[in-house]
């Protein structure tokens, strides 16, 4: 299997399974991981997902030995199929996700990695938009976010040179959220998926819808879309026991609902 699914106590792990191209990504993975994300979304029993690689690195990137095998290829279509649906599953997923960043994110696991909501870096891990090395641009979300969190002038360099970042460096862009040392790397993950697999998840659903849109929208239109979610989110069951906790003066016990 290029992919695994494991789901335990409201965590979802996914992880991408070919250790041996370093969780290069082919055609069938790039499927079986559309599924395994559709999959949990659905689960209601899954309040967040981990996404990670086997092995040495998170992903490579697109396989390109694999691709130039099949022949000449509309890489346009590719990106429509296989990798554009991977990328709105992540940031359309009602449920944060966390990328347990283990090695090497490059070109589009570079990209794959961007999309979640929180990223965990081994210090062994690094970020590389590779795309210029074969002549190619950007892609699979990373025109998106790239310039969105370390500004124009710094994404154009590290696009145009593929320019290599350390954990480190990425954290002092950030780029990543955590650097932990790679023996540590488990503990902190589980640390974060615990914490939102308590957390109300209704209400982190909705908040990637506002934040989403606040990159993109005017503050009008995102003071309406504000009041919108916060009537859906006042009216869920995890309010009703946040408000009641408070209260009681004792740590509430949300249900993601």
């Amino acid at each position: 299997m290029t992919l695994l699914l494991e789901i335990r106590d409201g965590i979802a792990t996914i992880t991408l399974n070919r250790p041996e191209v370093y969780n290069a990504i082919n055609d069938p993975q790039s499927y079986e991981l559309q599924d395994a994300l559709k999959k949990v979304e659905k689960d209601e029993t899954v309040r967040v997902v981990v996404l990670t690689g086997a092995g040495k690195a998170f992903s490579s990137g697109q396989d390109l030995k694999a691709a130039m095998e099949g022949g000449k290829r509309d890489l346009g279509e590719s990106l429509r199929l296989r990798y554009n649906p991977i990328i709105r599953a992540i940031r359309q997923m009602p449920k944060p996700v966390i990328c347990r960043l283990n090695g090497v994110a490059a070109g589009a696991g570079c990209s794959i990695a961007l999309a979640c909501d929180v990223i965990i870096a081994s210090e062994e891990a690094s970020m590389i938009e590779i795309f210029i090395n074969i002549a190619l641009v950007l892609d699979s979300g990373s025109s998106y976010f790239l310039p969105r969190t370390v500004g124009y002038h710094r994404a154009f360099e590290l696009a145009t040179k593929a320019t290599k970042i350390s954990a480190a460096e990425a954290l002092q862009l950030g780029l990543v959220n955590k650097v932990v040392p790679a023996a540590d790397l488990d503990t902190a993950v589980a640390e974060e998926a615990a914490y939102y697999a308590a957390a109300p998840t209704k209400a982190i659903g909705l908040l990637k819808k506002l934040l989403n849109k606040g990159m993109t929208e005017d503050l009008d239109k995102v003071l309406d879309y504000e009041a919108y979610c916060q009537q859906i989110a006042g009216s869920s069951a995890d309010n009703e026991e946040g408000i009641r906790a408070f209260l009681e003066k004792r740590k509430p016990v949300f249900k993601g609902k």
